[in-house]
């Protein structure tokens, strides 16, 4: 879902439910208002909320994009690291290497859905029946993971959610461990080019690996970068609500009814949600965030969620 869509929703979720609780709760608000100092209450400890909050989240932001400030040789290493895996993956498509992510994402899996073919063609000239049989399933499922995946990246950009979505459902670890099962479950019937195939499958789909955890890397910090900016433009007008609200509004600021709800109830109800606004934008990229951390804990052919068993 579109975060700032979402970040709408839970600000209309949160002024619906702050004026159903006005109106239904005894004493009333207007009541409040003029007995108590409810509002000095509520937007007193708004600015303080809102003034911590923000900094601490573009603290933890610095904190996490740190990495990419160093020395020379910091990034000299990076780079070398970077150029090192970019040979091996040419040598890996026997290709140039495209430099768009989904690009990337997408020869990657084209290689191995080719070098599955390989391996279906030199396994049928096997004698083994079951073999032939688990190889061919195995490839089926394969074409049709990589099918979808294939059509997800046609188009996708880096910097929305596409190109992770994708990769995330491309399952390489399971195929991994299918191929190794299948590798030592049938290895006396095995020739030497079946195996080396069973070995080519094999690499390609570890490649994804690293390539999928590298461009997760770069969508968090490139989210991270993002949430930054949007909780300190939120933030300002958030401050300048508080600081209207705590300083100019009382019991009498605001009189009359506005759909038979009391003026002042309408106005309250929607300051707060201005006020929250920042913490809502931080939820709704959280909730992106934290799930697609929690799907990809584990690289290689460990599966944790009981969906991909």
């Amino acid at each position: 879902m579109n975060r700032f869509l979402l970040t709408g929703l839970l600000a209309l979720l949160v002024f619906l439910s702050f004026l159903v609780f006005s109106l239904t709760l005894n004493p009333s608000l207007p009541s409040e208002i003029k007995s108590t100092d409810t509002i000095e209450t509520i937007f007193s400890a708004m600015i303080g909320v809102i003034v911590t909050g923000t900094t601490l989240v573009i603290t933890i932001s610095q904190l996490v994009l740190s990495q990419e400030n160093g020395p020379l040789g910091d990034q000299r290493k990076r780079m070398s690291d970077a150029m090192d895996f970019r040979t091996y993956t040419r040598d890996l498509f026997n290709s140039v290497v495209p430099a768009d992510p989904s690009k990337f994402l997408g020869q990657l899996v084209n290689e191995t859905e080719r070098r599955a073919e390989v391996l279906d063609r030199l396994v049928g000239e096997n004698d083994d029946d079951e073999l032939i049989r688990q190889v061919s399933e195995f490839v089926d499922s394969l074409h049709g993971n990589a099918k979808e995946v294939q059509d997800e990246l046609e188009g996708a950009q880096f910097g929305t959610f596409d190109v992770l979505f994708s990769a995330l459902n491309f399952n390489y670890g399971w195929k991994i461990y299918q191929v190794e099962r299948m590798t030592d479950e049938f290895a006396d019937s095995l020739s030497d080019n079946q195996q080396l195939a069973f070995d080519d499958l094999e690499t390609a789909l570890a490649m994804f690996g690293p390539a999928r955890e590298h461009i997760k890397t770069l969508y968090f910090q490139w989210a991270l970068v993002n949430l930054s900016q949007y909780i300190l433009y939120a933030a300002i007008p958030a401050l300048i609500v508080s600081g209207g609200m705590l300083t100019f509004v009382g019991a009498e600021t605001f009189s009359g009814t506005f759909l038979a709800i009391p003026t002042i109830t309408w106005v309250v109800s929607g300051a707060f949600t201005v006020t929250l606004i920042p913490f809502l934008l931080f939820t709704s990229y959280i909730l992106r965030i934290a799930p697609v951390a929690k799907r990809t804990l584990a690289i290689g052919p460990l599966i944790l969620r009981e969906s991909q068993r």
